[in-house]
C-alpha cells in the first residue's frame, strides 16, 4: 500500500498516464458523442468519460452537465487517477467514485484530495481504512478542510473514538459538505440535549444531523413529554425523523386494527418510542401470536410496547409458555400487565435454565 505521508511535497510531474479499458469494444467515433453547442472541454470530458470509463454517451452527458466538468486535455484527469492509483484505489473502485463524484477528474488532488488523506491518517486510520471510506464515499472530499476539521472535532467530542467517528461520517456522503450538521447539533445541545443521546444518535443514524426542521421536532416530542435528558429521547426523536408521514400513518393504522385507539398509539410510544421504528410485518406478526394463538388482549401491549422489539421465536414464545403454564397452576394476576416485565428482561433465577423447557421442568 501507498504512503500517503511520502507525498506531502511531490508534484504530479512523476505520474504517469493510466488506461482504463472501455466496456465498448467498438466505440462511436467522437463526433457524434456530443451535441453541436457543447463547448470543447465539456465535449472532451464527455469523451474521457466514454472511452475511459465506459459511460454511455447519455450518462457521460448528464454526469458532465450535472456536476460541470470541463477539461480540454487529459493531462488533468490522467493526473487525477494517477494519484488515487498511486494510493491504492483500484479501477472499480475508481469508476464507482467517478460516477458519485465526477467533478473529481478536474480537480488539484494534491490541494484537494491529499491534506484530507492526511488528515484522516493523523486520527488513527490507516491507507486502507482511507481507500476503503473514500471509494464508497467520494462526495466527503467536497467539502474544505475548513469545514471538515471542526465538524470532525466535534462529533469526536461526543464519540471520543477516531474509528467511531469515522464510520460515523461514512453514513452520510454529505456529512461534511452540510453545515446544517453542526447547527443542529448545537441546538440540540441549547434544548437539553445530552452527550450521550446525541452521541446514540450520531452512531445510530448520523444522516438525521443533516435534516432542516430538527428543531420543531424537538419541540414536538417535548410537548408529547419527553425529556431530552433521557435515553427514549434519542429514539423518539429517530422515530419522527426517520418514518415519514405516510408509513407514520400506516403503522398508527397497523395498531388500529387490533382495537388501539390514536391515544392508545401515543401512549405506546411515549413509553417504548422504539415501537415506531419496528415494521408493520412485525407489528402483525406480534400482535398475531399474542390475541389469535394467545387468546389475550391487545391492550396489555399499549403499556407493554417494549414486547415489540423482542424477538418472536427467541423470547416472546418461549416466554409466553411459561406464562401459560403458571397460570394454568392457578396463578392469579388482575391484567397481563402484571407479565409485561417478564418478556423484557432475564431474571437472575432463570439465568441458569438453558431453555423454557428445562425451567418448566424445575417449576
Amino acid at each position: 500500500m501507498f504512503n500517503f505521508n511520502s507525498w506531502r511535497h511531490k508534484p504530479l510531474l512523476y505520474f504517469k498516464t493510466v488506461t482504463f479499458s472501455p466496456i465498448s469494444q467498438n466505440p462511436l467515433p467522437l463526433s457524434l458523442y456530443f451535441c453541436t453547442n457543447t463547448s470543447h472541454s465539456t465535449s472532451f470530458a464527455v469523451s474521457y468519460l466514454i472511452h475511459n470509463f465506459g459511460f454511455s454517451p447519455q450518462s457521460a452527458n448528464k454526469l458532465c452537465s450535472t456536476h460541470r466538468v470541463k477539461f480540454k486535455t487529459n493531462q488533468k484527469p490522467d493526473s487525477v487517477l494517477n494519484f488515487f492509483k498511486n494510493h491504492g484505489f483500484s479501477n472499480t473502485q475508481l469508476h464507482n467514485m467517478i460516477t458519485k463524484a465526477p467533478w473529481l477528474l478536474s480537480c488539484d488532488p494534491i490541494k484537494r484530495v491529499l491534506p484530507k488523506f492526511q488528515f484522516f491518517l493523523s486520527n488513527g486510520a490507516s491507507n486502507s481504512d482511507i481507500v476503503d471510506f473514500v471509494s464508497k464515499n467520494p462526495v466527503v472530499l467536497y467539502a474544505s478542510m475548513n469545514q471538515m476539521v471542526p465538524t470532525y472535532e466535534l462529533v469526536y467530542r461526543f464519540l471520543k473514538s477516531h474509528k467511531d467517528t469515522i464510520a460515523c461520517v461514512n453514513q452520510c456522503s454529505s456529512f461534511f459538505g452540510d453545515r446544517v450538521v453542526p447547527h443542529n447539533i448545537t441546538l440540540l445541545i441549547e434544548n437539553g440535549v445530552t452527550d450521550s443521546n446525541i452521541a446514540r444518535m450520531l452512531q445510530r443514524r448520523s444522516k438525521i444531523f443533516n435534516r432542516r426542521g430538527i428543531l420543531k421536532v424537538v419541540g414536538e416530542l417535548k410537548d408529547l413529554g419527553f425529556n431530552p435528558s433521557k435515553s427514549g429521547f434519542s429514539i423518539a426523536l429517530l422515530a419522527k425523523i426517520t418514518v415519514n408521514k405516510t408509513l407514520w400513518k400506516e403503522k398508527v393504522d397497523a395498531f388500529k386494527k387490533w382495537g388501539w385507539s390514536d391515544q392508545d398509539v401515543l401512549e405506546a410510544f411515549r413509553r417504548q418510542p422504539h415501537c415506531m421504528l419496528t415494521s408493520i410485518d412485525k407489528i402483525n406478526l406480534v400482535m398475531t401470536f399474542w390475541v389469535n394463538q394467545l387468546g389475550w388482549d391487545a391492550m396489555a401491549l399499549v403499556k407493554g410496547s417494549a414486547i415489540l422489539l423482542l424477538s418472536l421465536e427467541k423470547r416472546i414464545i418461549p416466554r409466553a409458555q411459561v406464562v401459560q403454564y403458571l397460570l394454568k397452576k392457578g396463578l392469579k394476576v388482575k391484567s397481563l400487565v402484571e407479565f409485561i416485565n417478564f418478556f423484557t428482561f432475564i431474571p437472575q433465577s432463570l439465568i441458569h435454565f438453558t431453555s423454557t423447557a428445562d425451567f418448566l421442568s424445575h417449576l
